[in-house]
């Protein structure tokens, strides 16, 4: 097949920078898979996906055959491979089984190009250029820097002075299919830093080794010696590198109980100066100026989930539904006529009797009412330098959801609530722009009020003290004041219900004196509500308003969102703006609409309140 390039997606039983050893066969399953070919792991964006490439499962890892992909992202990363700037492969598995620090099986969901390479096996062996060999250009391996994501640097290559590139990794290949690798021929594919630690190797196997006679004498005395394992950190001084030892620590903390120090960190801070050691109070680890290994005695913080912080936020679920329910309309100003004809005895058809005059029939009223438009917005600035210092997650669209968020809770709550803001605050929503279900004019909102007492003294004729508890009776009650509003309710089909999280449960956990709930579900409550479905909503929580100088809590609101009309024009519509500003080196962002809304239909809502009593002797509130 014809690709842009191969090289080794990750290596067996190499350790990579995070603690991880890939073992023989762990991805074998992905053999003969395509999976896409992304730039450094970035998932959020598809301008991300650079091409494919597929997989083939071999004796040493896993190896990858990648095509580049025909957009403008592929042609330029196709680029930067030929130059040899990018020159690492890294994979994105999941589905990962470990043992320690083993990976024994896992899934490939995908092989980046990146920077660098975790895995120290991982490199780009081949370059290909028009489905053909290049001849100049050959990434051998990788370096030692750590990355999240699996990404270090990357080293040279290697020619052989012929035109035609080669790594080490394919001339030891080509070696062992000869069969005439010899042991130098396998030391010479070291690098000079692997071979140096293979001398250190010997030397200490050796060291160790001129102990053995004392060592079995001191198995026949029955002492048992522990032999220390060379491929481990030795807890003792070697080559002038001072390491921590037992005796050590007991210095640094006498030094630190002293009153000339006063602290632990000083006083590692002075054993550092004074033991030749580089101590960095910030990573807070000791660092051997001989071979570069790192202690730390302080590990790092991480992230539990790492990218973008969590957001603490109050109930969403509600505002979703109204945003999606409500009728959009492509008309801002909104305008309903309505003429009440009931009970008009004048308008009533009359029998005749001859040789009399008809009379003619009564007049009746016109109700219209109009809303207009008014501009909702939220304004934000971003500091360029946060954009470019935070590059965890996309700082730029995370404060765009949360600006989002709020616009639209905004408008939700102005649409069932109100705004909440005092009359004369600029910033206020006014009501008569995007009208609120719940304060609405009665010919559009029912408003009926909750009495938990008549409920009570209508049901203690059956009883009910013995058998059941106050939870039923509010139950009960709430059931009978839905239910016998719903007769006046003139709405189209079948509405919802919108209430507390709090009236919610207290209606579900109402029991028989068996202790068995009478709804077992909120599906079955509704049935009893006759609504479609019951939605919690906490920002309902302790909202009250005054009508007929009484002080009234809301419970719940029934409504069909679709007889609420939002109107927008051309425009008008949610728009997202931005402009820098040089003077302050900001990106300011505006997320603005220009709207209207109000119910369209006469009795299309019901708002269930209970007045709000001061006397201690009044029963206690619920919701």
């Amino acid at each position: 097949m014809e690709f842009d390039f191969s090289g080794w997606a990750t290596r067996n039983n190499l350790k990579c920078s995070d603690g991880r050893t890939i073992l023989k066969d762990a991805f074998k399953g992905d053999d003969g898979q395509t999976v896409p070919l992304v730039w450094n792991h970035q998932h959020n964006d598809p301008l991300n996906v650079l091409g494919h490439a597929l997989l083939e499962n071999r004796e040493d890892g896993v190896y990858a055959y990648c095509k580049f992909n025909d957009t403008e992202s592929g042609r330029n990363a196709k680029l930067l491979v030929e130059h040899g700037d990018v020159s690492a492969l890294s994979i994105y598995a999941n589905q990962l089984k470990q043992q320690g620090g083993n990976v024994l099986h896992g899934a490939i969901r995908e092989v980046s190009l990146v920077l660098a390479g975790a895995n120290p096996g991982a490199f780009i062996d081949s370059v290909m250029q028009h489905g053909e060999a290049s001849e100049d250009e050959a990434v051998i391996y990788t370096g030692e820097e750590i990355f999240l994501s699996h990404a270090e640097e990357s080293s040279g290559s290697e020619s052989d002075g012929s035109g035609k590139s080669d790594t080490k990794e394919s001339k030891k290949e080509k070696s062992t299919s000869e069969g005439d690798e010899t042991v130098a021929d396998i030391f010479n594919t070291l690098t000079e830093k692997q071979k140096t630690a293979v001398y250190g190797v010997i030397g200490k196997a050796l060291e160790e080794g001129g102990d053995d006679e004392d060592e079995d004498e001191g198995s026949e005395g029955g002492e048992e010696t522990m032999k220390h394992n060379v491929f481990e950190p030795d807890e003792r001084k070697e080559n002038g590198n001072s390491i921590l030892s037992h005796s050590d620590q007991m210095d640094i903390v006498s030094m630190a109980k002293s009153s000339q120090v006063g602290s632990f960190q000083t006083a590692l801070k002075i054993y550092a100066e004074n033991n030749n050691l580089q101590h960095d109070a910030v990573s807070s680890g000791f660092v051997q100026t001989g071979d570069g290994n790192i202690y730390n005695l302080f590990p790092e913080y991480k992230e539990v989930r790492p990218g973008a912080p969590e957001l603490i936020t109050s109930d969403q679920g509600w505002i979703s539904v109204v945003m999606n329910k409500v009728h959009k309309s492509p008309i801002s100003r909104i305008r309903t006529s309505q003429v009440d004809i009931r009970n008009i005895d004048t308008l009533r058809a009359r029998g005749y009797k001859k040789g009399k005059q008809k009379s003619q029939t009564g007049n009746f009223k016109l109700v219209r009412r109009t809303t207009d438009p008014q501009t909702v917005y939220v304004k934000n600035a971003l500091h360029r330098d946060d954009i470019i210092d935070i590059t965890d997650f996309d700082y730029v669209q995370y404060l765009y959801n949360i600006d989002r968020m709020m616009l639209n809770e905004e408008l939700a709550t102005a649409i069932m609530l109100g705004d909440g803001r005092e009359d004369g605050d600029e910033a206020k929503i006014a009501s008569e722009h995007i009208r609120p279900i719940w304060t609405d004019d009665e010919l559009y909102t029912l408003h009926v009020d909750l009495d938990i007492e008549a409920a009570r003294k209508e049901l203690q004729g059956t009883n009910t003290g013995a058998n059941f508890g106050e939870n039923y009776i509010y139950a009960e009650a709430m059931i009978n004041t839905i239910l016998y509003s719903r007769e006046n309710y003139k709405g189209t089909g079948t509405p919802d219900l919108f209430c507390t999280p709090h009236l919610l449960n207290v209606m579900l956990l109402a029991r028989d004196i068996n202790g068995r709930r009478i709804y077992s579900s909120k599906s079955e409550l509704a049935s009893a509500f006759n609504v479609g479905n019951i939605y919690t909503a906490e920002q309902f929580e302790g909202k009250t308003r005054t009508a007929d100088s009484k002080t009234k809590k809301l419970l719940g609101i029934i409504t069909n969102l679709s007889d609420y009309s939002l109107g927008a024009t051309k425009g008008g519509e949610v728009t997202h703006f931005t402009q820098f500003d040089i003077d302050f080196n900001q990106e300011k962002s505006l997320l603005e609409t220009r709207c209207s809304g109000a119910l369209t239909r006469v009795y299309s809502a019901i708002a269930i309140e209970e007045e709000v009593k001061t006397s201690s002797a009044s029963s206690t509130t619920q919701g």
